[in-house]
């Protein structure tokens, strides 16, 4: 299916884009997450599971820049990363979605997927005055981008609406549309599936392989395992902020440490 934008394909490397070692978080006597290591690498498509409480979302907002590890590092191709903040990541091509995405609720659907326009020459006050071509062409084009992400994420006829009006299967995808507004090489998605119903679900797991398919690198957080086995040819799981395997789909739902802290005992 054509998505009516292109996107920088890449070619799938054994260099990791993103390697994480040894990381450790801690809130007060809490140690979210301990000693984690784990490694992304071009084009992949890899799930990141556990029980609640494992570590997931905390390690997501480690890698998005959200929050600063206590220890260890996070490397991002040959840099270091790991006292940038969420705009710098941004920058460096990852974006990240939210497990309940909360759009600007009077603004269009168009609008909101404009908001994740970066580097806008418009965003500097006196540019308004001292090259308003410039920052016309630009707001054009970046109009044109967002109603092909409309497009792409079947939300066109909506575009003009209030955010308010979208289900949250909608709102997940306006906001998958918002995140690649920033052309991001790495998109870190928090749990799509929460909430969907199945026929949005499967538009969903539909966008999401093409984007992976089109070079993107897609780290998936998910507690629907079925979505996880048919997206996702690596599956890292964590539970107590650690690694606990890594493997497969079907490796990992056999592996006996997991059964026990995962599936409740039953594979």
């Amino acid at each position: 299916m054509q998505t009516g934008f292109s996107i920088n394909g890449s070619v799938h490397s054994d260099m990791p884009l993103i390697e994480v070692r040894g990381l450790v978080k801690q809130f007060g006597g809490l140690r979210a997450i301990d000693g984690m290591s784990m490694a992304l690498k071009r084009g992949e498509m890899v799930g990141l599971i556990g029980p609640n409480g494992a570590g997931k979302t905390t390690m997501f907002n480690l890698i998005a820049g959200a929050l600063k590890p206590t220890s260890g590092a996070i490397r991002i191709g040959d840099a270091d990363v790991s006292g940038e903040g969420a705009e710098q990541r941004i920058g460096r091509g990852v974006g990240r979605t939210f497990q309940i995405p909360r759009p600007f609720a009077e603004m269009t659907v168009l609008e909101n997927v404009l908001t994740g326009a970066q580097g806008q020459s418009g965003e500097r006050f006196w540019m308004n005055f001292l090259s308003t071509r410039k920052v016309a062409a630009e707001e054009r084009a970046a109009v044109e981008k967002a109603r092909a992400l409309l497009d792409f994420v079947l939300l066109a006829k909506l575009q003009n609406e209030p955010a308010r009006v979208l289900s949250g299967g909608q709102r997940k995808l306006l906001e998958l549309a918002r995140i690649l507004m920033a052309d991001p090489d790495v998109i870190l998605l928090d749990e799509p599936a929460a909430g969907v119903n199945p026929t949005l679900l499967e538009l969903i797991i539909d966008r999401v392989r093409a984007l992976n398919g089109q070079g993107k690198t897609i780290l998936l957080i998910e507690h629907n395992m079925e979505m996880v086995a048919r997206l996702c040819g690596r599956v890292i799981v964590m539970a107590a902020g650690k690694l606990l395997a890594e493997g497969t789909p079907a490796e990992v739902s056999r592996h006996p440490a997991v059964v026990s802290a995962y599936l409740g005992g039953v594979a």
